[in-house]
């Protein structure tokens, strides 16, 4: 019976008939892998996610962790997870061999992990964290830094965090107002409140590895005074043994609506609880320079943003693929020509109005799925293409597409979601069947590592105009170069379509910048994002289209369904997005806060 966590064969159609990942294999760094190494990795990936995490995602929803003692209680079942997942050394899989990784492709990495944030957002995320932490560290820690923390971290034994937010600032990281004061030893004091700290407390490894923002004393006021450290729960030995335990303080949990298998924290750093050396103060290690630590955390907050689309993109498929199985196997009604009230009810899938629900969660699912695997591939371009030119390429488009990234899918994942419940009618709202814990896990991702609205700021804000509009000119290419393969085919018509609406948006950003008030540029920036993500998303679903050559299997057949689908249900909302941008609307701009 194929898996309902995720479909392996979407998998291969994406990694080795489209994206063709095989081709990495020749490349100094991938020589050692092949199709066979990275087919073998996904089939482990599925193994474990299947045994060892699904089983106790109901259960972790059901039995969230409990603050006892000062200490976070769990169900044994995530611990158990974890250590088969790291004894298994997936954590350390796209990491290079020095520290002990397999160094996949990150392509074939983040489709190794979609398993486990399919079957089981939350205990999933604890690694997922953690290996932003290590890249994080090994792109700008030092190499004491990398070997003190770093390696424990990839072995699974420690675990990492980041902590940005504090409870009176949100998502305005220049307002955080967490000290670190300098010691004479080159150590930092930190006091301070950090807010919604995934991870930020557990019993689940020997120690936890916190990236923390502060601001020293005397440094620029706003972001640019914003520095980041290592403040390890224990402090580390010279031998890397464990020592005291650093003034962290684990102040309350947070209790969410959904994702609710990962600890989310309240941490109180400095709060004298815990006096290393005898003295208040949590110990901080400085990370690279003094006031370039938002530099350094977007490295790790960037690639978050990617894997929470993916993620996103996965909890949308696998409520799809519960949907699927459901409507083939629940039998209700009869088809609308059916004249013999005695007839016997047929599957619901035979109703029109159902596949119309499933065809549009396919979309958006498979469509997300495409474009996060796209973005991967576009970071192994940016690490090992062979000539300069080509890594820059990659850099400016994937800077280009990260906000869409994680947007996108974290717009449309939900919704996907939302439609397995309706398919599974009455049941679906019931605790009966997974789906509604699907979307309420979904629900956190257009919210945790930047909001849809900061993701709309930042891509008409930033990175349509950055560098001269380059990055926007640059994906306009790279589409229409798409569009001028499918001259000639079936999909001419769509490839029209989506060169229509690439010279509509650069026409509207062309608008909205010529206005000359940024207030009224960016006032409908979320409807900007919206119109961008299903642009991007078309033209995946043109190539996975071409990618299906003249292949006639029923898998084949529906990648085509699902595209003519996008084309001519989804593609035409991009234009009527369009038309509100250009008018220079200012509804949400000239109404006051006492008429809401």
């Amino acid at each position: 019976m194929p898996s309902l966590i995720l479909s392996r064969r979407d998998l291969d159609f994406l990694l080795h008939e489209w994206l063709d990942v095989e081709s990495l294999t020749k490349r100094p760094r991938f020589t050692e892998h092949s199709r066979e190494t990275f087919d073998a990795v996904l089939d482990l990936a599925e193994q474990i996610a299947t045994d060892h995490f699904a089983p106790h995602n109901r259960t972790a929803d059901l039995n969230e962790p409990r603050m006892v003692d000062g200490k976070v209680e769990m169900i044994p079942e995530v611990k158990k997870a974890l250590t088969v997942f790291t004894d298994a050394g997936l954590m350390a899989g796209s990491f290079d061999e020095e520290y002990g990784g397999m160094q996949l492709p990150h392509t074939v990495g983040q489709a190794v992990f979609a398993w486990f944030k399919a079957a089981n957002v939350g205990t999933s995320a604890y690694p997922f964290l953690t290996m932003g932490n290590a890249r994080l560290l090994l792109a700008h820690g030092s190499q004491e830094q990398i070997d003190t923390y770093v390696r424990p971290e990839l072995e699974g034994r420690w675990f990492g965090t980041m902590a940005l937010s504090e409870p009176q600032a949100g998502s305005s990281l220049a307002d955080i107002t967490t000290r670190a004061v300098p010691q004479d030893d080159g150590t930092y004091r930190l006091t301070g409140n950090k807010m919604w700290i995934s991870g930020g407390d557990h019993e689940l490894t020997e120690n936890i590895v916190h990236l923390v923002l502060a601001k020293i004393p005397g440094g620029p006021p706003g972001v640019k005074g914003i520095s980041l450290f290592i403040v390890p729960k224990f402090l580390v030995n010279d031998d890397g043994s464990l020592g005291e335990r650093n003034d962290v303080v684990l102040a309350g949990l947070n209790h969410k609506m959904g994702y609710r298998g990962t600890t989310n924290t309240l941490l109180n750093f400095g709060e004298g609880v815990h006096t290393p050396g005898g003295q208040a103060g949590a110990v901080g290690y400085l990370v690279g320079e003094q006031h370039r630590g938002l530099t350094y955390m977007f490295h790790m907050m960037n690639e978050a943003r990617i894997g929470v689309g993916v993620g996103a993109t996965v909890l949308g498929y696998t409520g799809y693929l519960h949907a699927l199985e459901y409507a083939r196997t629940r039998t209700q009604g009869r088809p609308a020509a059916a004249k013999d009230p005695a007839s016997k009810p047929v599957p619901i899938v035979e109703h029109a109005d159902v596949r119309r629900m499933l065809l549009t969660a396919k979309s958006y699912v498979e469509g997300g799925m495409a474009l996060g695997l796209y973005c991967a591939r576009l970071v192994d371009e940016e690490q090992t293409a062979e000539n300069e030119a080509d890594r820059a390429r990659a850099h400016l488009l994937l800077d280009m597409l990260t906000p869409i990234a994680k947007a996108w899918p974290s717009q449309w994942g939900p919704v996907a979601d939302d439609l397995a419940i309706q398919v599974h009618g009455g049941y679906g709202y019931t605790r009966d069947y997974p789906v509604e814990q699907f979307y309420r896990d979904n629900r956190l991702n257009p919210i945790h590592e930047g909001t849809q609205g900061i993701q709309s700021l930042d891509l008409l804000g930033r990175k349509v105009v950055m560098q001269g509009g380059s990055g926007l000119a640059l994906l306009g290419e790279t589409i229409t170069a798409a569009t001028a393969r499918a001259a000639g085919t079936e999909w001419a018509g769509f490839a029209a379509d989506i060169d229509a609406a690439v010279a509509r948006m650069g026409a509207v950003t062309a608008t909205l910048w010529g206005a000359g008030d940024p207030a009224v540029t960016l006032a409908n920036s979320h409807v900007y994002l919206e119109a961008a993500g299903h642009l991007v998303v078309a033209w995946l679903w043109l190539e996975q289209a071409l990618a299906t050559g003249t292949a006639d299997s029923d898998f084949h057949q529906g990648k085509r369904q699902a595209a003519r689908f996008f084309w001519r249900w989804e593609l035409p909302r991009v234009h009527h997005r369009f038309d509100l941008l250009e008018s220079l609307d200012r509804t949400v701009l000239d109404t006051p806060d006492r008429w809401l």
